[in-house]
């Protein structure tokens, strides 16, 4: 069985269509023909059954008492005819209920079981080795002939079933050339409606086999049966987010590239400026220019490596303390704002706040947030990390004191190579995009707010409970 669906599994649509349909045609046209064979046989047992009780009934309409016996005049001229119907020899039998006396053949079968009174009892029995249907009728007497007691009689007409079975077999073998021409029929209209309704399926295979494989534009739904449009509608819409990711990826090698290429030319121009130059001091300028470059393009390497990650790699998500998360990076960037003698301080959630996310994305995320906020507040400034949860979803906030952000510049960064008016030099334009991308891998999003007692900003990286 386990064989047989994994090659119906293989097999091509039109093929499965052919191997479900075929048994069930096959099963429906049996089933038909043993109910047409039921049909007939009942049919037939109608028919021959009415004839042998007119017998029945000649019979009994000439059984007398009068002369003191019990007499019967046969109808010979129906009996005749009668054998003619039946295709083979006529029984009757009449006997008292006693049975001291009784005419024609006396081990005609019994009955199985005794016939009502004036109630007709049909039967099959086999006699003489063939098979016979009979009548049976059991009615009172008058008076009980002589030499008997019996005050009732009991008549019994039997005939061979080989016309019955010759008119049955007759009857199904016309209806079997007549099913299995209705079948090969079916089986014939059924294929081509099977052709006709997989054509759209094939015209569609051959236009997605013509196409190059930088073509992503949307596949025709038109023509299509009703059954196939949401799944060409599913490949449109997976071939609009590979083509919106393509374009994506084409973007960021082309923005990476750039700023690459800027970085390089930039320590080519300071290294030959540093050749050129005899003055000890002006050379030591240019190293320590040539080193302060060198730190940007490894800063501006590690976030589109960063950037490059939080695109693609697998988002594993579990519990972790969030408490424990805002330490971590706290601690790690605490020589960056004493440098700049900013206070970085944290307010931890009471009790212990729990998320569900990818722990790893999440602190590379915050870090960025703090990174920038140190980068922007100035000198003595103060920096606050804390945790949030609701119904909803959870949430990693730094609020700073900094200048802040305009309107307009909180609703644009975030966008790759995307700079605020305040960058200066040492700014890349990619650290609130790693964090936007992170946030929208948990589903979330970063939301950029102004700070809500006095200036500065306050950055959010929100992101919604797990469904179920």
């Amino acid at each position: 069985m386990r064989r047989f669906t994994d090659r119906l599994r293989r097999t091509s649509l039109w093929q499965r269509l052919a191997l479900l349909l075929f048994p069930a045609l096959l099963l429906v046209t049996g089933l038909e023909l043993w109910m047409t064979r039921h049909d007939a046989l009942a049919a037939a047992n109608a028919a021959y059954d009415r004839s042998l009780l007119g017998a029945l009934k000649s019979i009994d309409a000439n059984i007398s008492t009068a002369s003191g016996g019990l007499s019967v005049e046969l109808p010979y001229t129906m009996f005749e005819f009668f054998e003619l119907t039946a295709s083979g020899q006529v029984f009757f039998r009449v006997a008292t209920s006693d049975g001291l006396v009784e005419l024609g053949s006396a081990d005609l079968p019994a009955p199985p079981v005794e016939p009502a009174m004036g109630v007709p009892a049909f039967y099959d029995a086999t006699y003489f080795g063939e098979a016979v249907r009979l009548a049976a009728y059991r009615r009172d007497l008058d008076r009980a002939p002589a030499g008997s007691t019996g005050r009732s009689v009991l008549i019994q007409v039997g005939e061979s079933t080989r016309s019955r079975q010759e008119f049955t077999r007759r009857f199904v073998r016309s209806a079997v050339l007549r099913d299995g021409l209705i079948l090969a029929m079916l089986l014939c209209g059924t294929a081509l409606a099977l052709a006709a309704a997989l054509r759209p399926l094939s015209r569609l295979a051959r236009e997605v086999r013509s196409r190059t494989p930088d073509d992503l534009t949307r596949i025709a739904e038109t023509d299509l049966p009703a059954e196939v449009r949401p799944l060409v509608a599913a490949v449109n819409q997976q071939m609009a987010r590979t083509q919106e990711l393509v374009a994506q990826q084409r973007q960021f090698l082309d923005d990476a590239s750039h700023q690459l290429r800027t970085h390089l030319t930039t320590l080519q121009m300071q290294a030959d400026y540093a050749r050129r130059e005899d003055d000890p001091a002006q050379v030591r300028a240019a190293l320590d220019a040539l080193g302060a470059e060198i730190g940007r393009a490894t800063r501006s390497a590690q976030q589109l490596l960063a950037l490059g990650r939080s695109d693609t790699v697998a988002v594993e998500p579990a519990e972790f303390d969030t408490a424990e998360l805002l330490r971590e990076v706290a601690v790690d960037l605490l020589p960056l704002a004493r440098a700049k003698r900013i206070d970085l301080g944290i307010h931890a959630p009471s009790p212990d706040l729990h998320a569900v996310g990818d722990r790893g994305l999440l602190r590379e995320a915050l870090s960025n947030l703090v990174a920038n906020a140190i980068t922007y507040t100035p000198v003595a400034g103060t920096i606050t990390l804390f945790a949030a949860g609701d119904a909803a979803g959870w949430s990693l906030n730094v609020e700073d004191d900094g200048p802040g952000l305009s309107d307009e510049e909180r609703a644009t960064l975030g966008q790759r190579f995307r700079r605020g008016t305040r960058a200066g030099q040492g700014g890349f334009g990619l650290g609130l995009a790693i964090v936007r991308a992170i946030a929208q891998r948990h589903h979330g999003d970063l939301r950029l707010e102004a700070r809500g007692a006095g200036p500065g900003l306050h950055a959010i990286i929100w992101w919604p409970r797990p469904a179920g």
